[in-house]
């Protein structure tokens, strides 16, 4: 196998990875706009909360961490202001 074929093999996997992802987003988003904020508002946590400690489990940096923190912050918050509507 060429180094061609494996970088076309990794394109083909990633824009594969990339279409599960939006699928699963719009899916989210599906289910967050038919369900009330108390039942996915404690789902949406749990799955940041993993990925924060996840996040401390693979050794990033701080400064990394706050960003994450920050960005989940910022989508809470969001999503909080648009419910008060």
């Amino acid at each position: 196998m060429s180094d061609s074929n494996v970088r076309e093999e990794l394109d083909e996997k990633h824009e594969e990875d990339r279409e599960r992802r939006l699928e699963a987003v719009k899916r989210w988003v599906e289910y967050i706009e038919s369900a009330p904020p108390e039942t996915w508002g404690p789902q949406q946590n749990a799955v940041v909360d993993g990925q924060l400690e996840a996040a401390q489990n693979a050794g990033i940096s701080a400064a990394h961490r706050k960003r994450v923190e920050d960005a989940a912050s910022r989508i809470l918050d969001a999503n909080t202001d648009g419910n008060d509507r």
